[in-house]
């Protein structure tokens, strides 16, 4: 099992890890029977894959057991912004056959905190992630971590995670407050209650502070925001 040095990634800014640990605190509240979670996006580039890591390891710093799952098999960044280098085994190889669980869980340098990284890029992601092993390996993963946090693909674009959703206990909308449009947004959170998931809210991605007024507005510029739907 791989070791990853994650720690110097985590938010250390007062607001954005303050906004993470409020998120944490929303997602534990959210029922005892809430415990695989994926989070998606319209589109790319509205924070998603920060938000999953900085939550995954907020959870894991409160002393969960917690695994990151990396589901973006067409476009991962995790394992780049990560600058971890090399062919590392992951969740495609694992859905194809080509390795066993214990060989694509990685450990990080945060207690109790693992890593799933998405693996080579496949073609047939829907098929792989709608497919048995991807419904069996979700509650093998649950009878060991008490979250598994997974990073889907994001939904404007591919149609991975509504294949997820029912698999899952719930799903998080991300939205980049800079660059947003309601009837997108209103578009994924449709799909994703077709497919038949649960949405247990939203984070409202990049919000600017620094004309809010009082003390914190002023020395910190941006953070999250969670909101129910």
């Amino acid at each position: 099992m791989e070791q990853i040095a994650v720690k110097r990634f985590l938010a250390t800014e007062f607001q954005a890890s303050e906004a993470i640990k409020t998120l944490r605190t929303n997602l534990i509240f959210s029922g005892a029977s809430v415990h695989a979670v994926e989070l998606t996006s319209f589109g790319p580039s509205e924070g998603k894959s920060t938000v999953s890591f900085q939550l995954a390891a907020s959870l894991a710093q409160s002393g969960k057991q917690v695994l990151l799952v990396d589901a973006d098999l067409r476009k991962s960044v995790l394992q780049s912004r990560l600058h971890v280098k090399g062919k590392i085994s992951g969740l495609s190889h694992y859905l194809s056959g080509l390795a066993n669980l214990n060989e694509v869980l990685n450990k990080t340098d945060v207690p109790g905190f693992y890593i799933m990284f998405a693996g080579t890029r496949v073609p047939n992601s829907a098929e792989l992630l709608g497919g048995v092993s991807f419904e069996r390996m979700i509650p093998a993963l649950k009878d060991v971590f008490d979250y598994v946090i997974v990073d889907a693909a994001p939904l404007g674009l591919v149609i991975d995670a509504a294949i997820m959703a029912p698999r899952l206990d719930g799903a998080i909308m991300v939205i980049d407050s800079t660059n947003n449009d309601y009837k997108l947004e209103r578009r994924i959170q449709n799909q994703l209650e077709k497919s038949g998931g649960k949405i247990l809210g939203v984070v409202l991605n990049r919000v600017d502070f620094k004309d809010k007024g009082g003390y914190y507005g002023k020395s910190y510029g941006y953070g999250y925001g969670y909101g129910e739907k």
